[in-house]
């Protein structure tokens, strides 16, 4: 396969962030995905939000594994860290990185095979341990790679390209990660480009566990009428639970949090993610009501979208266990290796 690189010269005129870049800085190489892939679309959000929260492109490190979406980290954030992993194996690979390294900020891209199928239980343990980090699914219902067989998030009674129904229930991730207990859960659509930017700037500065479940439309195999992963279908059955925007602070700001007006959601490192609530019965802090909001749209048909759930001040792993904030790469064999009279006083703790 030939990679393309983009011109590494840039128009004088570009407009440039708060840390000196400008959007192209945020690129990678020209994507070989097919054309009109939602995948792209994905790129294109993640590199948006990165150039408006003006984070360096040399702290980011993205990891994924294997399928469609696990090739796109290659299309975004061309200078930062990268790691392609083996199939559903990114969230052990993402979590031994975090604990090495905690200055990078970690960004996890991964599909609905990758994930809901032979990593589910990876999947499943990241969440639950609250590891900091986004990790986004770019969730299409299908295995693209193998010409087009259902996945695990495929809905029952969806019908393939070539007309054979599904047959078999599907994977919630969402649900499944907030059963898991991650402290960040929103689904968004790859066409919705006004929603998913401050969904990831939201998750990327939030701390803990931050997931997205993205329907990403696969426009070779899952694009069709009876598809339950289409354009079509998403745009026609799409229920969004807020209007999002995601702002810098300037003072402070409290609301009575009534239907119809705005909530604030402040991020650890004090930036705020802001929601117009929409229904009167919804609050993203709740995570049983999250799950029945959910279930009870899902059997209306309704793709809901939007922050989900939000959880504040819980510790996430590192934290969790105690980690020291110094890199662990960054440390000498005296720190690393303090002998065997500290090894006693550790193991003398489990007795």
């Amino acid at each position: 396969m030939t990679f393309i690189a983009k011109p590494s010269l840039h128009h004088p005129s570009l407009e440039k962030n708060q840390v000196g870049y400008t959007r192209r800085d945020y690129e990678g190489k020209v994507s070989t995905l097919c054309a009109g892939c939602g995948h792209d679309s994905i790129s294109a959000a993640i590199i948006q939000a990165c150039w408006e929260l003006d984070i360096e492109p040399h702290r980011v490190a993205k990891l994924s594994g294997i399928g469609c979406s696990s090739k796109t980290p290659d299309y975004f954030l061309g200078a930062s860290h990268g790691f392609n992993s083996v199939h559903g194996r990114m969230p052990s690979v993402l979590t031994g990185a975090s604990l090495a390294n905690r200055d990078l900020l970690y960004l996890g891209v991964s599909g609905d095979g990758d994930s809901a199928s032979i990593g589910i239980g990876q999947f499943a343990n990241i969440m639950r341990r609250n590891v900091n980090m986004t990790y986004i699914v770019e969730n299409n219902g299908v295995y693209g790679l193998t010409k087009g067989q259902f996945s695990a998030t495929a809905d029952k009674g969806s019908s393939s390209k070539r007309g054979v129904v599904n047959s078999d229930s599907p994977v919630d991730l969402v649900n499944l990660a907030l059963q898991m207990g991650a402290t960040y859960v929103a689904r968004s659509f790859s066409g919705d480009k006004a929603q998913l930017v401050p969904l990831i700037k939201g998750a990327m500065r939030h701390t803990g566990a931050a997931f997205i479940d993205i329907i990403s439309p696969c426009v070779t195999f899952n694009n069709h009428a009876g598809s339950t992963r289409s354009y079509d279908y998403v745009r026609e059955h799409n229920e969004a639970v807020s209007r999002i925007d995601f702002i810098t602070p300037r003072s402070e700001i409290t609301t009575s949090y009534e239907p119809g007006e705005i909530m604030e959601v402040p991020m650890h490192d004090g930036t705020i993610l802001r929601l117009r609530k929409l229904s009167a019965d919804y609050n993203p802090e709740d995570r049983a009501l999250a799950m029945k909001y959910l279930h009870e749209r899902r059997l209306e048909g309704e793709v809901v979208t939007g922050l989900l759930y939000v959880e504040m001040g819980t510790p996430d792993y590192a934290e969790g266990i105690h980690l020291a904030t110094q890199p662990l790469n960054a440390m000498g064999t005296k720190e690393l290796c303090p002998g065997a009279d500290e090894l006693e006083k550790l193991n003398n703790r489990w007795r």
